[in-house]
């Protein structure tokens, strides 16, 4: 069995589940902070070890990555590796639980590695990304200035996952983040925004449905297929001038769906499918962000395309 992947799960997420989860979404409590990681519509599956940490271990994990590298805002971009890079979480994660296999992967290959929070609501603060995403994309222009600043970069490498591969395009459109990033590597990116495996089509069968979940996770609301933002993010085609791009989705992916939709059409576009590197790879719309080394493999030549080395299912 090869390491590194997981089975996909949209044949094993009934649709009375997906809709539970969604209605209690909606009314954010102590309670539903801790349910709220069993569905959404840009990390519909995120109930790993690591996702159900209490906020103890949280800060736990944190200490630990920046005493590896992660996080540590005295690295300085060395010679090989020239810009820092930016992980932008997905929803429901954070700024450790995202990242807990892609950061120190990294960071061992010599890269100063950052990872930000975005997206919080009141009383859910190691909850993220499920904001406004206009402020969230703020959030992260003021991250990355930060970043910048402290590294000495003229420009960042940016590498998200789910909402967090696509909130940046936000930044770099509206918020002047082209000239402060040279790539966005989006993995399982809602580029388009999803249908949920159809499911965002029923809201119009239960009336009040998508008003609340607009009042109250206007981040998930954002990304829903056709919605009001994601039509605003893509009027005038998906990219800018001077920015590499390169998206790595999965077949198997049960959270952005239909998958291809991940895609993006432009200039400076790689677009990658995981089993065109890997034929035997399951993984789904969690595990390519999180644990998959395959994919990994992928992030790390797109962030250094001139030495990249070819990717497959034992990279």
């Amino acid at each position: 069995m090869l390491p590194w992947t997981r089975a996909p799960r949209a044949r094993r997420t009934p649709f009375a589940a997906l809709l539970l989860a969604a209605l209690a979404l909606v009314v954010p409590t102590a309670a539903t902070a801790t349910a709220a990681p069993t569905a959404t519509p840009t990390s519909a599956q995120a109930a790993t070890s690591a996702q159900a940490a209490t906020s103890a271990q949280a800060a736990t994990s944190a200490q630990a990555a920046t005493s590896r590298g992660w996080n540590d805002f005295s690295c300085k971009p060395s010679t090989a590796h020239p810009r820092p890079v930016v992980l932008v979480h997905g929803t429901f994660a954070n700024s450790v639980d995202n990242w807990l296999v892609l950061a120190p992967y990294l960071v061992n290959r010599g890269y100063c590695v950052f990872s930000l929070d975005y997206g919080q609501l009141p009383g859910l603060p190691h909850i993220g990304g499920l904001g406004p995403i206009d402020a969230s994309a703020g959030q992260l222009a003021v991250y990355v200035d930060r970043v910048l600043a402290a590294t000495g970069a003229p420009e960042a490498d940016l590498v998200g996952h789910s909402q967090g591969g696509m909130m940046p395009h936000y930044y770099l459109k509206f918020l002047g983040g082209a000239a402060k990033v040279n790539a966005l590597v989006g993995i399982a990116p809602d580029n388009h925004g999803t249908t949920l495996l159809g499911l965002t089509g029923l809201l119009p069968y239960f009336p009040g449905l998508g008003h609340l979940i607009t009042e109250k996770t206007p981040g998930l609301a954002d990304q829903v297929a056709g919605s009001r933002f994601i039509t605003g993010l893509t009027a005038g085609g998906d990219t800018v001038p001077g920015v590499r791009y390169t998206v790595i989705a999965t077949r198997y992916d049960e959270v952005v769906t239909p998958y291809r939709t991940q895609y993006l059409d432009g200039p400076d576009v790689r677009n990658v499918l995981l089993q065109d590197l890997c034929p035997l790879s399951l993984s789904e719309h969690v595990a390519i962000g999180t644990i998959d080394r395959v994919a990994f493999h992928e992030v790390a030549n797109a962030l250094d395309p001139a030495h990249a080395t070819p990717t497959t299912c034992l990279s």
